[in-house]
């Protein structure tokens, strides 16, 4: 068999790996975001989770007029502080995360704050929210 005949049973092959690979793993929902890190870990965890807003952290967003999509937005591109975290507990671990509270990436940042998450097993509750400087 020839060189030539050889590289075309090859991208063929490969061709139709690709296209079945595509139908396979595109429509079952998989996802290809990359959190290796363990604090990209921490906040995909707490984002699957129901979350939940004690009354402080309310009355705080409600003071500085912003809404949920900031903490939402915090969840996804923040900072997890695991200095000021308390991952020792055995039951809920406390969680600090800190960065801008901008929603949408092309609005320049509006304040810089951190929250103080509770993550527990089935919910994630927002104890506390700061700004920070």
């Amino acid at each position: 068999m020839s060189l030539i005949k050889r590289f075309a049973f090859y991208f063929g092959g490969f061709g139709i790996g690709l296209v079945l690979l595509y139908f396979f793993v595109g429509g079952s929902g998989a996802s290809c975001e990359y959190d290796y890190g363990p604090g990209a870990r921490t906040k995909k965890n707490i984002r699957i989770k129901e979350l939940v807003y004690s009354e402080n952290s309310l009355q705080f967003l409600k003071e500085n007029q912003l809404d949920t999509s900031a903490i939402s937005y915090l969840l996804k591109k923040g900072n997890v502080l695991f200095s000021e975290s308390n991952t020792k507990l055995d039951s809920c671990k406390v969680y600090v995360i800190d960065g801008n509270s901008a929603s949408d990436e092309s609005q320049k940042p509006i304040k810089n704050i951190k929250i103080t998450i509770q993550n527990c097993s089935k919910t994630a509750t927002v104890q506390n929210i700061i700004i920070s400087d």
